[in-house]
């Protein structure tokens, strides 16, 4: 997941669209290209933006084969009258827009294959940030962005949970929950234990507590991740910024990768709480 500060001209949803892009090529993520395995042995993958100045969001669940649902979920929300479309549907107006698809063998990545066998033996759902009987730890990828206009944007893109069924759809793609930008605000990009994230609201919480009671980033993301989801056993993370470049990235799991930069400063590259 990344952080970002716009120093050059460019504009937030730009900047976090192609940030989530990049992250949707690379296998080692949980999004796009080494998206996981469903039940199925098959991938189903979601994705969300939004512009924190428009309040205007694109978002897309369920897709199969698609290189870069991201850039979908932006297609949505730019050229469509909906938020979110889901399955057959969505791909449909993804080919409208000449979106790039790709055969299941892109899609395929050895160690998520060894890792969907291990959950479907055990009959386990596994979360997105953990492998069974492995030490590697694979997630849910996101971007969160202030420009030099003092707008804000935030996207996130994952292929959910191993073995799951059903059509399951995680917080990923539901704004509000998983990802959500408001300029008088936040903007907030999630990754974890998605029905937990889905129940808590956790995104708009953290803007509202924002909104509502005057708290800053760092007292609102406190108060939703590591209390609010805690008591309820919710396991995960996320990024934040507001629109005075304030940046909180923090999780109550065992780690949670993450990065940051901001302008005229060295990046910052994380996992664990360090």
């Amino acid at each position: 997941m990344a952080e970002l500060e716009q120093s050059e001209g460019g504009n937030a949803l730009d900047a976090v669209s192609q940030s989530v892009k990049l992250m949707e090529e690379n296998e080692l993520f949980n999004a796009g290209k080494g998206s996981v395995f469903n039940h199925e042995g098959k991938h189903e993958m979601d994705a969300a933006i939004m512009d924190g100045k428009t309040l205007l969001a694109g978002a897309v669940s369920g897709v199969r084969n698609l290189k870069h649902p991201i850039l979908l979920a932006k297609a949505i929300m730019e050229k469509s009258e909906h938020v979110l479309l889901a399955n057959s549907g969505a791909a449909d107006f993804a080919r409208t827009m000449n979106l790039e698809f790709a055969p299941d063998d892109y899609f395929f990545v050895q160690h998520r294959y060894d890792q969907f066998l291990v959950a479907r033996e055990e009959g386990s759902i596994v979360l997105d940030h953990t492998v069974p009987g492995d030490e590697k730890k694979f997630g849910t990828v996101g971007a969160v962005a202030l420009d030099v206009f003092g707008n804000i944007a935030a996207a996130t893109s994952t292929g959910g949970m191993t073995n799951k069924k059903w059509g399951r759809v995680g917080d990923s793609p539901i704004i509000g929950a998983g990802t959500y930008a408001n300029n008088e605000t936040c903007a907030i990009s999630c990754t974890g234990h998605g029905e937990y994230f889905i129940r808590s609201v956790v995104a708009y919480d953290i803007s509202c507590l924002m909104e509502y009671k005057g708290l800053s980033l760092k007292e609102a993301c406190d108060i939703v991740v590591m209390k609010k989801l805690v008591k309820m056993g919710g396991e995960g993370g996320l990024i934040a910024i507001d629109r005075n470049g304030n940046i909180e990235m923090p999780f109550n799991s065992e780690g949670m990768y993450r990065a940051m930069k901001r302008s005229g400063e060295e990046s910052f590259i994380g996992i664990y709480n360090d």
